[in-house]
């Protein structure tokens, strides 16, 4: 499929800001079509669910970049602790030619220590981040201050129409990543499917940088999702304010509450808002009105723990070959420079 394909097909809309900045973004009518369709479906199963790409508005993100600095919530700094070791080893594996494309986005400094390697190797970079989060749009502003030879080309859409946008954009290499753990966030069936879909969005010679938090006493674990300032609390919940505000419903946060427990079965952190009460909630852009029991649980989000065995058995069934292994010092985080295999 042609980028011109992908484009008309997505009904992108190209919105340049200056000669460093410009983004693309699918109709509004679309993507609002996409959240409707998804409640009125997960919310009407036995299971209640909510998918947690709908965790990231405006408010979202701001409470995440809270979470990231909390002394529970161990993921971002060990992520960060290997980054910072990563100068030497990963550009052993790129040249001039590459190109950052990150799932996710944000001003964070995740993203700036992968910037400033690029820019010991390459006078333009060139940065592609994909993320269904508006907030895409404000956290560009501030890298493109701090580096000058920065070139942004934003895509506001999921991560697999990103990916092929990317794909049919032109011939140069790219570095894709997904930090943060993000991708133990799929069962491990989907999960599957999506690296299957990173693995055949990309061309030879690209490569692919994946974190994956590690298997690990399960008090440090429940510890990092129930943090001492409830903050994790209020990021989970803040999904039904964004509901309220976008699709018109009238859930009453307080009746509602964040719950998290690693089941040791599954290796996984399970997220869940759970009701206080008893209680009628409408959602009237979805025609939805839910009904709430006492005690009963809305899924929110799983977080999946892994091992080295499990994680070369995923690369391997999903035509991957590893680079390289990456571990912070206690071994509680990895990073993975993957590449397709043959």
């Amino acid at each position: 499929m042609s980028l011109k394909s992908i484009q008309k097909e997505r009904e992108y809309t190209k919105f340049v800001v200056d000669e460093r900045l410009c983004y693309y973004e699918p109709s509004k009518n679309k993507t609002e079509k996409t959240f409707v369709e998804e409640l009125s479906s997960s919310l009407n199963q036995k299971q209640k669910s909510i998918h947690p790409k709908f965790f990231y508005d405006k408010s979202g993100s701001e409470l995440f970049e809270k979470i990231c600095k909390l002394p529970e919530y161990y993921l971002t700094r060990t992520e960060i602790s290997i980054l910072r070791k990563l100068d030497d080893k990963l550009s052993a594996y790129m040249d001039e030619e590459f190109r950052l494309v990150e799932l996710g986005s944000g001003s964070s400094y995740k993203t700036r220590i992968l910037i400033s390697i690029f820019e010991k190797l390459q006078k333009r970079i060139e940065y592609f981040p994909i993320d269904i989060s508006k907030i895409l749009k404000e956290s560009t502003t501030t890298l493109l201050d701090d580096y000058e030879n920065l070139h942004m080309t934003g895509i506001i859409d999921n991560y697999e129409s990103g990916l092929e946008f990317v794909k049919n954009y032109d011939d140069k290499k790219n570095l894709i990543v997904f930090l943060g753990s993000s991708f133990g966030n799929f069962d491990y069936e989907p999960g599957l499917r999506f690296l299957h879909k990173i693995n055949s969005s990309m061309k030879d010679g690209d490569l692919f940088l994946i974190g994956l938090d590690l298997v690990k006493d399960t008090n440090i674990l429940e510890q990092a999702y129930n943090d001492s300032q409830n903050i994790t609390a209020q990021f989970n919940l803040n999904v039904l304010s964004r509901i309220n505000s976008e699709l018109d419903s009238d859930f009453n946060v307080d009746k509602f509450a964040h719950y998290a427990t690693f089941n040791d079965s599954k290796n996984r952190i399970e997220i869940y808002i759970r009701s206080l009460e008893n209680q009628i909630v409408n959602i009237t852009k979805a025609g939805i009105m839910l009904e709430m029991k006492k005690g009963e649980l809305i899924h929110t989000e799983n977080s999946y723990k892994y091992t080295i065995p499990k994680i070369e058995e995923m690369f391997s069934n999903t035509g991957f070959r590893i680079n390289e292994l990456w571990f912070d010092d206690k071994q509680y985080f990895c990073l993975a420079l993957l590449s397709k295999n043959g």
